[in-house]
């Protein structure tokens, strides 16, 4: 039986029966709906719903998207992401469509049914362990992106994702940014492994444990000769700077809630006079120096120069709630919303 969270009749954003392109809350609603359109393409295939019975299209028709193709998991064979192809009927071209998308590739993240939870699990871990990239998911991920943005130009693409969908849209741009293409992303409660540091009340307990973060990570990474140099050339943040992702996270979901004081640290710790240290620990994390201490290949997803953080801070019942997408279209979002741009 569908619940009422797929169904979009019941708790899809309908009051954007007309969509301003220029609005943020407008492109974010959007975006994070047709996230949720993957999500319930894959439990239609689960629950074997089709027809009229099969709930996923209206989460993207009803903004005048088509469904291009699915991206199917080589392991499992679950549909895993999307590719939309934006189709408004004429009669809203007097609409501003300047900043819309052409395409958007969207990714879903974990379903905890038995059809799928096992392969998703193995991937969370592969992100806990900054290992997604070596992943098959993760190839023909990055595969289709390239193939849509040679065929259509990076301006016209889109990518948005939640949680694992987050963290493989990330992966994805960050890929491209390496090569000087940069993607529009929307990037929804994407995880961020790390100590629950910024759950801490008390700030400067907080301030002061993020510092001796800092230290160590930075000192590991000198003595293993990730030593950071002033030539912007071969500082391997400086590439990707340019490419500054919207990020969606909620306080009250530890999963990705750390990229709150990630961010900000940065910042404070120029403020104080020690950006150096910071910038070179910002660049690594202390799992990804073991991995590579030990002869692994390591690529730590939430190692980001710059991003636009848009945080939530609506009162959320608990973390599933704080975790969840639908939040994300919801009209009455108290949110802050900062650039961190990497200098």
């Amino acid at each position: 039986m569908a619940s009422e969270k797929e169904d979009f009749s019941l708790s899809g954003p309908l009051h954007l029966a007309i969509v301003d392109w220029t609005n943020a809350h407008h492109r974010r609603s959007v975006a994070a709906s047709l996230v949720q359109g993957v999500y319930i393409l894959e439990r239609d295939r689960q629950l074997k719903r089709q027809g009229p019975q099969a709930l996923a299209s209206p989460w993207w028709e009803f903004f005048h998207f088509q469904l291009l193709r699915h991206l199917v998991d080589d392991v499992d064979s679950s549909i895993f992401a999307a590719i939309y192809e934006f189709k408004p009927p004429k009669s809203h071209y007097h609409n501003s469509l300047d900043e819309s998308p052409r395409y958007v590739i969207a990714f879903r993240g974990t379903i905890t049914k038995p059809e799928s939870v096992s392969r998703d699990l193995e991937l969370d871990l592969h992100i806990l362990r900054n290992g997604l990239h070596e992943t098959s998911r993760f190839e023909i991920a990055i595969q289709a992106v390239r193939n849509v943005v040679a065929t259509v130009g990076e301006s016209n693409v889109w990518l948005a994702g939640h949680s694992l969908g987050a963290a493989m849209a990330l992966l994805a741009g960050k890929t491209m940014a390496k090569t000087g293409i940069f993607l529009q992303a929307f990037l929804f409660n994407s995880p961020f492994f790390s100590a629950p540091i910024e759950r801490i009340k008390d700030e400067r307990v907080k301030h002061g444990l993020r510092i001796a973060s800092s230290v160590i990570t930075a000192g590991l990474a000198f003595a293993t000769k990730k030593s950071y140099h002033n030539n912007r050339s071969v500082d391997p943040f400086a590439a990707l700077s340019a490419w500054i992702p919207f990020l969606f996270v909620n306080p009250g979901d530890h999963l990705c809630s750390e990229y709150i004081g990630y961010l900000e640290h940065r910042k404070k710790m120029d403020d104080i006079g020690i950006g150096a240290i910071e910038r070179l620990a910002t660049q690594n994390s202390l799992g990804g120096l073991l991995m590579s201490a030990m002869g692994r290949d390591s690529e730590p997803l939430h190692l980001i120069p710059s991003a636009n953080l848009i945080v939530n801070l609506t009162p959320c019942q608990d973390f599933r709630e704080a975790h969840g997408i639908h939040q994300w279209w919801r009209p009455d979002l108290d949110i802050k919303s900062k650039l961190y741009n990497y200098k």
